[in-house]
């Protein structure tokens, strides 16, 4: 696999391999998805990491988190790639389809350019729910899909050297 991190973004991790990550936040229910950046930006620094602004981008929901996180991975300039947004059940059927969509993309992107693209999506039936996960706590799920683009991606890269 090979990556090419700008130098504002290289951060060195323990085997000595360069990480570069990108980070894709939807705008929709973006209180939650706030919280969900930051538990991610907080896991990231706590580990020596960071993500340069250049390599921040704003979804407009989550339905359309497959097809960027897809094209910035193509580009072969990432390491991973983490996705967070929210899907809150409303009175249609409009959550399942949003959250099938969501799901299945990403992982598609993933599978298609072998490139670690972490689902931080909530997909929740109530508001409380999504903000209980989105805290600034250990419980944040922003954080876990941190951890897990970073876990994912430093093993690929080491198989990668193998």
């Amino acid at each position: 696999m090979s990556v090419n991190p700008s130098p504002a973004s290289q951060t060195v991790i323990a085997s000595g391999l360069k990480l570069r990550l990108a980070l894709i936040v939807s705008q929709f229910n973006d209180e939650i998805t706030g919280g969900l950046a930051r538990g991610a930006e907080e896991f990231l620094a706590e580990n020596g990491l960071a993500i340069d602004e250049a390599d921040r981008f704003a979804a407009p929901g989550a339905f359309e988190m497959p097809l960027l996180a897809q094209a910035l991975a193509k580009t072969r300039r990432y390491a991973g790639i983490i996705c967070l947004g929210c899907v809150i059940k409303g009175d249609t059927a409009h959550f399942e389809f949003i959250s099938l969509g969501a799901t299945v993309g990403i992982m598609q992107a993933s599978l298609a350019t072998e490139t670690p693209i972490a689902f931080g999506v909530l997909t929740t039936y109530t508001e409380d729910q999504a903000l209980s996960r989105s805290r600034a706590d250990a419980h944040n799920k922003g954080r876990e899909a941190a951890a897990a683009c970073v876990a994912s991606a430093r093993l690929l890269l080491q198989i990668a050297e193998a």
